[in-house]
């Protein structure tokens, strides 16, 4: 499973969860300016990026606002490189607006995926910009965050946010 492939099953658990009335997430595309069109079909054929994209989703659970990027890692580690600044600086403010920002993140050598709060994700942006560690390690990922299928519903993110709003006493 690739990147792109990860975000269409995270599109399907969005649709279940919107259909039990459990959250209303929308899947943020990435503003594109054509530059060349196909005119017998209409497909875009070369196009570049407007601007830098904040995160993949952002949306609502249960009156929570939340916001989050789904990233895959064939690796035992979750390169710092995979996460861009400007979507750091994007899930900051988010979270000085009292929203949630969040990662979830898979493992695809062991198929496991997780949440990582931004909290977390901060420790280790931080320590990696003073020369530490370029990467966080799977090891360091709990299962309370961890992230499971459950019926449609491939990616099922919920449990570990409830995990997650219960440490800060939500």
């Amino acid at each position: 499973m690739r990147g792109g492939a990860l975000e269409e099953l995270v599109n399907m658990t969005n649709d279940v969860y919107r259909a039990r009335g459990l959250a209303l997430i929308q899947k943020l595309p990435t503003p594109i300016t054509p530059v060349q069109m196909n005119r017998e079909t209409g497909n875009i054929e070369l196009a570049y990026f407007e601007r830098k994209s904040t995160v993949d989703y952002i949306g609502v659970v249960q009156g929570v606002p939340v916001a989050f990027d789904a990233k895959e890692t064939s690796r035992k580690n979750l390169p710092m490189d995979n996460i861009h600044p400007h979507q750091i600086e994007f899930m900051q403010e988010f979270e000085q607006q009292r929203g949630l920002a969040f990662l979830i993140v898979r493992f695809s050598l062991t198929r496991q995926m997780f949440l990582l709060p931004f909290e977390n994700l901060m420790v280790y942006w931080e320590n990696a910009a003073k020369g530490g560690r370029k990467s966080i390690p799977l090891a360091d990922f709990t299962e309370e965050m961890a992230v499971h299928s459950s019926g449609r519903a491939f990616v099922h993110y919920l449990e570990a946010l409830s995990n997650y709003l219960k440490t800060k006493g939500m």
